[in-house]
């Protein structure tokens, strides 16, 4: 290492207090990172686009400094969504400081594994007070049964009101509505339980009736619209 003569000609001065990295909480222990395998736990990253037309939720399963377990999710760009594939690929096998310094294709999850990559070296994960953390395969359980992401699609206009597309529950076939047409419930499939269904033999018509539930006071409706055409 080079010095300039100023610094040569500066007299030693000793390091007195020095009491290392501050402990973060991980995986249910407090630890003094000073390396990338000193990294361990379970988070979530939100990225967007710089032109702000799509966005990114990245979720990061890391033991021991490697990225064990990813899932991504992306909404709002058809690039993006082919983006996630390769990212899906690229991410795991990798430390989070390869991560972080790797082309993710899109903007959006790059963005988002900048953001996870600060949560989690600051002992912000989801399973900091995990003892042992999670088990790889935990990230899946964000999907919930079918295993498809939790998608809140709502379109409105001041003229003719709200139209619920999709929700948690699913695919919005039916909305219903009261005597003053304000919505009180709503029929919605989940292609997930549906297609389960279908690949277990079911036909499917039964998958589909199987799949589909009613929500809210959706039997007291006075009204009931689809969402999609009326």
């Amino acid at each position: 290492m080079d010095y300039s003569k100023q610094v040569d000609d500066m007299c030693i001065v000793r390091q007195g207090a020095n009491h290392g990295a501050a402990p973060i909480p991980e995986e249910g222990k407090w630890v003094q990172a000073k390396e990338i395998k000193d990294i361990s736990g379970l988070t979530h990253g939100i990225g967007w686009c710089a032109p702000q037309q799509g966005g990114c939720k990245l979720t990061l399963n890391i033991k021991d400094g490697i990225i064990e377990e990813a899932l991504v999710e992306t909404i709002g760009c058809s690039g993006m969504t082919q983006s996630a594939a390769m990212a899906g690929e690229i991410l795991t096998g990798k430390t989070i400081l390869e991560a972080l310094n790797t082309d993710l294709v899109c903007d959006a999850i790059n963005v988002a594994m900048r953001e996870l990559f600060l949560q989690i070296v600051y002992g912000r994960s989801q399973s900091a007070f995990s003892e042992g953390g999670l088990v790889v395969g935990a990230g899946m359980d964000d999907l919930g049964k079918g295993h498809r992401s939790q998608i809140g699609t709502i379109y409105s206009t001041k003229l003719k009101g709200a139209r619920y597309l999709e929700v948690t529950e699913g695919y919005i076939t039916k909305q219903a509505l009261d005597e003053n047409d304000e919505i009180i419930g709503y029929e919605a499939l989940n292609f997930g339980k549906m297609m389960d269904f279908i690949k277990e033999g079911m036909e499917p018509k039964e998958a589909l009736e199987k799949a589909t539930g009613r929500y809210g006071r959706f039997d007291d409706a006075a009204k009931i619209i689809d969402p999609r055409r009326d």
